[in-house]
Parts: C-alpha cells; structure tokens; sequence
C-alpha cells in the first residue's frame, strides 16, 4: 500500500488575537516613556540584531556590535515622525535607565 502525505492530526485553530502579539514580537517591544517632559520611543535591540557600532549619546562610549542595547527617538517632536526617526540615537541600556 502506498504511504500517504497527508498530515495526521487536527491542525490547530488560528487565534486572529495572536496577530497582535506577533507585530509586538516584530517591533522589538517597542515602548513609549516619558523623560524630562518630553515621549520617547524606546525600543530595545538584541544581540543578535545589532550588527554595527553606535555612540551612546549619554557616556560617548562606543556600542559594540553583539552588544544588547537600546533605540531611542522622540515620539512627540514638533518636525514630524519622518524627522523624529532620523534623528533616532543607540544607547546603552544602563545610560537610558540613569539619564
């Protein structure tokens, strides 16, 4: 008798929920906090996904390429989103907790 292809089991029912989570997953956590008066983006990168060498903006050490660390732009500047994004800064995770 010949063997068949076909998948034995229940496939298992889609959550349209799930959606939700999986952009979230996509985006990094992406988060807005409030500073000194002003919205930020935060949003953190992995080790694995950081693959260059920033400057952080508050020690001026260099952010190494494999090292976790954080993305940071203003989410309510008066230039636009386009602008915010630009100007976007890496920092060290420790320096954006103490500044």
């Amino acid at each position: 008798m010949p063997r068949s292809n076909r998948p034995r089991g229940a496939k298992p029912a889609r959550n349209d929920d799930d959606g939700d989570d999986l952009s979230r997953l996509m985006n990094g956590w992406k988060r807005t906090e409030t500073r000194r008066g002003a919205e930020w983006n935060v949003q953190p990168v992995s080790a694995g996904q950081a693959v260059k060498d920033y400057l952080c903006p508050a020690c001026s050490l260099t952010v190494s390429r494999g090292t976790a660390h954080l993305v940071v732009w203003r989410a309510d500047g008066v230039l636009g989103d386009a602008a915010d994004l630009a100007a976007r800064r890496h920092w060290h995770t420790h320096c954006w907790r103490i500044g």
